[in-house]
């Protein structure tokens, strides 16, 4: 696998919120913060961009709405935020899925960044991570989802139908890779082609 020298990395979401179980449920991957904190490293040490997003929940009573602690990143994010030796970074908030919906505008600045690589990690696998990575693909871009990087929580959806963390965040992982829109692989793979 080849990380391009000007690859970005968005990191979605790694919010305090998602650390209250008794709003979201039973999480999956419990090494993804171990995971993303890496990956900020050696996109950091290497010069490279990153792209934090928020997101800035309209519903009042999120873990995630603005305002409340639970909005803000998760302490080993919020360390690393301007740590970068000399590579660009950007924040983006938004209030919908996918950052591409956010404000600065992603692809906009992507684009005058000349970034046509981007890997992303963060919260949740099944929703905005998989609809980050979605578009990118639809946009054109070379999208890689870091797995391990990621984490989700058991859902409920359509005819009582109830799936755990994993089997959620592994058919988003499949839908993904198998169809076309990202390529989905470890961080090891992601941090030892791009260190």
């Amino acid at each position: 696998m080849e990380i391009a020298e000007n690859a970005a990395l968005v990191v979605v979401d790694v919010q305090k919120g998602f650390d209250e179980a008794e709003f979201w449920g039973p999480r999956n991957n419990p090494e993804a913060d171990d995971n993303i904190a890496s990956l900020i490293d050696v996109w950091q040490s290497t010069e490279r961009p990153v792209v934090f997003v928020r997101h800035d929940s309209a519903k009042p009573q999120s873990p995630l709405r603005p305002g409340y602690e639970g909005n803000e990143f998760k302490e080993y994010v919020e360390r690393r935020r301007g740590k970068g030796a000399g590579g660009a970074e950007l924040l983006i908030t938004k209030t919908v899925n996918s950052a591409f919906y956010g404000t600065p505008d992603l692809d906009a600045w992507l684009r005058a960044e000349g970034i046509s690589q981007f890997v992303v990690a963060g919260i949740q696998t099944n929703m905005c991570v998989e609809t980050t990575a979605r578009m990118g693909g639809n946009l054109g871009y070379e999208v890689v989802v870091a797995y391990d990087a990621t984490y989700t929580f058991d859902l409920e959806g359509p005819f009582g139908w109830r799936r755990s963390a994993d089997e959620v965040a592994q058919a988003s992982a499949v839908s993904l890779h198998g169809g076309g829109f990202a390529r989905v692989v470890a961080t090891k793979e992601v941090v030892d082609a791009a260190g």
